[in-house]
Parts: C-alpha cells; sequence; structure tokens
C-alpha cells in the first residue's frame, strides 16, 4: 500500500506515471491505451448524500474519472495509492446554482455600469477564468453560471475552456446573455444620443421572445434566464410589489420555445407579479423570491417549480442601495425570510444557489449555508441542497451530487462534522473533480 498525503494528489496521469518509475517499466507503446490508475480515498468520516448521518470511516475507490466503489474502512486497508483523509469528513463536491464568473459585484447602479463601460468582454472573461479557479478550490465542482451580464457568450467559453483542460474550474451549465424588455434592464439613465451597452439582450414580442431562444441555444446556451420583474416596493400589507416586464404572452412563448428545444427557463422573480407570472408560465426556477404567495408556492410544490433563494446576496447589498437610494432593500431581508420559511412548510423544492459576482469574488460562496440555517433549515438540509438537489436541478443526478460507485469522483472534504456545524463547509481542505485533485481553499489574489 502506497500512502499520500493530501497535498500529494494532483492528478491520474501524475500518479501513473509515478508508478511506472517506481515498477522500472518501459514507455508503453504509442498505440497503447494508458492504464486506469485506482486511487483510494481514507476518509475519516462520510456523508454520502444518500440519507442519514454522517458515517464513520471509510474508503473512497476513484478508477479513472469515476468512484468505483465506496466501502467501510472496517473492511480491510486495500492494496493501491492511498489517500490520506483519515482526518476529514468526505462529502460530495458541492454545486452552486447560481453564479455570475463574468460579474465582479455590483452593490450599487455605479459598480455595475462601470464593469460593462470600463472593462471590455477579454478582460472580464480573464477575471472569469480565475474566478472558475478560485470556486473550485472551495470545493464547488459544479456549477449553474446564470448569465454574462453584457459579455455576451463569453460563459460558453470558459466552459469549453474547463471541458478541455485549458483552465482548471468546475464543470458549468450556462445561460449566456438572458433575457429582459425594452427599457427595464442596466444600463439605464444615459442621454438618450448616448449608445450604452446593455447587461442582457433586450427582448419585445412573444415572437422576439421566440427568436432570442434560438439564438442563445445556437451558441450554447443550456438554460434561458429571463427577468420577470423590477421596481420594487413594500405595500401596508408587507407585500413585496414589483413592476413585472415581460407579459404573460411573452413569458409563455420563452418557456414554450425554450422546452421544445430541451432546455430549462430560469426567472429572476423577487416579488408578488414577477413570481406569479412566471408561475403560471412554466418556469423551471425562479431565482430569489424574496416575496412568493402562497398559492404560487403551492403550484410550485405541485409543478416541481425549484426555488434558489440566494439569501447572502440581498444582506451584502442591502446597506449600500439604501444608501444609493433604494431603502427597500433594507425591508427585504425579512419579508425574504418569511417566504424561505413558508416555502419550506409547504415542500417547494429547494436547490443551493449564491449569486456570487453580484457579491464580490473574494467571498467564499459557502457561507450561504450559515444563512439557510440561521432560516429554518437543518444542517442537512442545506446540505443537500448544494449536492443532491442541485444535481437534480440540474438533471445531473446519474452524474453528481452523491457518493456512489458510476458518478463523478467529485468529493470533497472538511475537518469535523457539517452535520454539527454547517460553516465548516466554508473551510474545504480537499477537492477532487473527476478523479483529480486540486488545490483547496485558494486564497483570492
Amino acid at each position: 500500500m502506497r500512502v499520500l498525503k493530501r497535498g500529494s494528489l494532483r492528478t491520474v496521469s501524475a500518479l501513473v506515471a509515478a508508478l511506472v518509475a517506481a515498477l522500472g517499466v518501459s514507455s508503453a507503446p504509442a498505440h497503447a491505451e494508458a492504464p486506469i490508475l485506482t486511487t483510494w480515498l481514507h476518509c475519516g468520516g462520510l456523508w454520502d448524500g444518500r440519507g442519514g448521518k454522517t458515517r464513520g470511516p471509510a474508503y473512497i475507490e476513484v478508477r479513472g474519472d469515476r468512484i468505483a466503489s465506496v466501502r467501510p474502512a472496517g473492511d480491510g486497508v486495500p492494496v493501491g495509492n492511498v489517500v490520506d483523509l483519515s482526518a476529514l469528513t468526505c462529502l460530495p463536491g458541492l454545486i452552486d446554482s447560481h453564479t455570475h464568473v463574468l460579474l465582479q459585484g455590483d452593490i450599487t447602479a455605479d459598480d455595475y455600469d462601470a464593469q460593462l463601460l470600463k472593462q471590455s468582454p477579454e478582460y472580464r472573461t480573464i477575471l472569469a477564468t480565475v474566478n472558475a479557479k478560485r470556486i473550485l478550490s472551495w470545493g464547488f465542482t459544479t456549477i449553474r453560471d446564470i448569465e454574462t451580464e453584457g459579455a455576451g457568450y463569453a460563459d460558453v467559453d470558459v466552459k469549453k475552456a474547463i471541458e478541455r483542460g485549458v483552465i482548471p474550474g468546475p464543470r458549468m451549465q450556462v445561460a449566456t446573455r438572458a433575457m429582459d424588455v425594452t427599457g427595464a434592464y442596466p444600463l439605464l439613465g444615459y442621454a438618450p444620443g448616448v449608445v450604452v451597452p446593455k447587461g442582457v439582450q433586450i427582448v419585445d414580442g412573444a415572437d422576439g421572445a421566440r427568436r432570442a431562444v434560438r439564438e442563445q441555444i445556437s451558441n450554447g446556451a443550456d438554460w434561458i434566464k429571463v427577468y420577470s420583474d423590477r421596481s420594487y416596493q413594500v405595500m401596508p400589507n408587507g407585500v413585496l410589489d414589483d413592476i413585472p416586464t415581460f407579459t404573460p404572452e411573452e413569458l409563455r412563448a420563452v418557456v414554450d420555445e425554450a422546452h421544445r428545444q430541451r432546455r430549462k427557463v430560469a426567472s429572476h422573480a423577487m416579488a408578488l407579479q414577477g413570481v406569479h407570472n412566471s408561475v403560471e408560465a412554466g418556469v423551471d426556477s425562479i431565482e430569489h423570491g424574496n416575496y412568493i404567495a402562497d398559492e404560487d408556492l403551492r403550484t410550485m410544490a405541485q409543478k416541481g417549480i425549484w426555488y434558489v433563494p440566494t439569501i447572502y446576496v440581498g444582506e451584502y447589498v442591502a446597506e449600500g442601495r439604501a444608501a444609493a437610494g433604494a431603502p427597500v432593500w433594507k425591508q427585504m431581508g425579512e419579508i425574504h425570510e418569511k417566504t424561505f420559511r413558508r416555502a419550506l412548510k409547504a415542500g417547494v423544492k429547494i436547490a443551493f444557489g449564491t449569486d456570487i459576482g453580484g457579491f464580490d469574488w473574494h467571498i467564499d460562496p459557502a457561507r450561504e449555508f450559515g444563512w439557510m440555517v440561521k432560516w429554518g433549515m437543518t444542517p442537512e438540509q442545506a446540505l443537500r441542497a448544494a449536492t443532491v438537489a442541485g444535481a437534480e436541478l440540474l438533471g445531473w443526478s446519474d452524474r453528481v451530487g452523491t457518493v456512489e460507485a458510476g458518478k463523478f469522483a467529485d468529493l470533497v472534504a472538511v475537518a469535523g462534522d457539517p452535520l454539527e456545524d454547517i460553516t465548516r463547509l466554508e473551510h474545504v481542505r480537499f477537492v477532487m473533480k473527476a478523479g483529480v485533485g486540486y488545490p483547496a481553499g485558494e486564497p483570492a489574489p
């Protein structure tokens, strides 16, 4: 048995080379296939996502990019290369279902405008590659990146570069440009004669909606995203009201066209009417959902429409946006918490999503877990939202989300049991994606 410490594991190919050198074997003929090396992870504890408490010590067999088997450590020490994680608890790789790798934080309109006006799409894409590497180091081996905020189809290229091994990063699903209607999305407020970039694709009318869906899919969109409301205010009865953007006819056209082409629709909907119109149109996920009426929660539960609440970002931007002239943001947190608790009670499916990019990329998005628990989830529910539930939302339950044979070897490890203290997930100590080890907890430059 060869025991490898955490930091020594980098790539399967490196391990293969080490074995060849140790055995004195000459290089294989050019036509021969490289052997698939088996590596064992010796975990001090294991939460596998399949239900129940964290288990005791276990061995996870990794063969190539997949998990080959999982067995209790009491069954004996396996033969082969063993990575010593005996002081840590192993978990499935984490899934963030709402990210923006091409955005660097936008508390105020000035923050947002500066990025679109002063940073080229090329520069923003370079920053996105850094962000992709960083979120992988924090243990998020899969993300759904939910639009580029004016950077066109750059997310498709970041995804391709990761898939081809050009840069390190999580496996991705992307939503490309997103959609909103004329006059409803930044950049706004400039003189009529000044042509400025837009953070979305402007879409008007049902025919325009279908055309935009087709265009985005043809350019690599895995998801279609719509902005369904804007301009929020709290009514006397405590309901968060809004101005809906798309008409019901336009939203139905988006959903119908996307579903016809086997794509899902994510709706940015923060308040009463935007959520209701989105639910009625049959979108697949509600993003943010600070206020959702009880009747819409019931419909979401019945239809299986997902809720991706993105709690922390609202807390992050509230003070700054209030100071910039939108005090409603300081009221929205309390409304959001009540909605989250009602959604839990109603049985709505909830997936972990943070909106990182909406807050600074120097902040580990795992702090979202603490907010979910503070607002009523058990630690296990919060963890499932970022593993099992996230995989289901993405349609990848056969690939990721649990630790079991046949799935990608996407694994993380932390000190202690996260079911006892969910904030342990803010300090990931080991990261593996598809059988390859990566540096964990990489600090921001």
